[in-house]
């Protein structure tokens, strides 16, 4: 990926993107870039503050993905966490849904005073708590009605 151009990743839906540290593209989603930055933080930084910060809450210093321990009941819909065994999953309302690359499969209900790895970086989940509304993959709504 080179410096001052556009990332060559595409993702599932933007709750995936976000998830790994991502932001809607400034040029192509212009008014989901402009909500995200207002939610983001109230002084509305340019593009590359919060591609800085992001980079930062992405990886570790052995660049492995950056997580950390949550309530999963205090986590707002969009967030993505992962449970014991590393699966990963959308938190959507009072469930968790299952991520699979070509989409989301199932769900399990949260469970309650469980801790998570949390996978979206803490500004992008301080974000979504205030407001900025996160789009899904079709597939999660319906995984969402399903139990498995």
């Amino acid at each position: 990926m080179r410096p001052g151009h556009y990332t060559e990743l595409f993702f599932l839906d933007e709750a995936t993107a976000l998830a790994a540290g991502h932001r809607p593209c400034a040029e192509c989603q212009r008014a989901r870039y402009n909500l995200f930055r207002e939610t983001w933080a109230a002084s509305r930084p340019q593009a590359d503050e919060i591609d800085r910060v992001l980079h930062a809450e992405r990886l570790n210093a052995e660049r492995r993905k950056r997580t950390y321990l949550a309530p999963v009941s205090e986590l707002p819909a969009g967030v993505f966490v992962a449970d014991g065994e590393g699966i990963p999953y959308l938190v959507l309302d009072e469930r968790l849904v299952r991520w699979e690359p070509g989409g989301y499969t199932r769900s399990i209900p949260k469970p309650p005073g469980a801790d998570f790895q949390v996978l979206t970086p803490a500004s992008t989940v301080r974000a979504i708590s205030l407001g900025y509304p996160v789009t899904f993959h079709p597939s999660a709504k319906t995984a969402a009605s399903r139990s498995g």
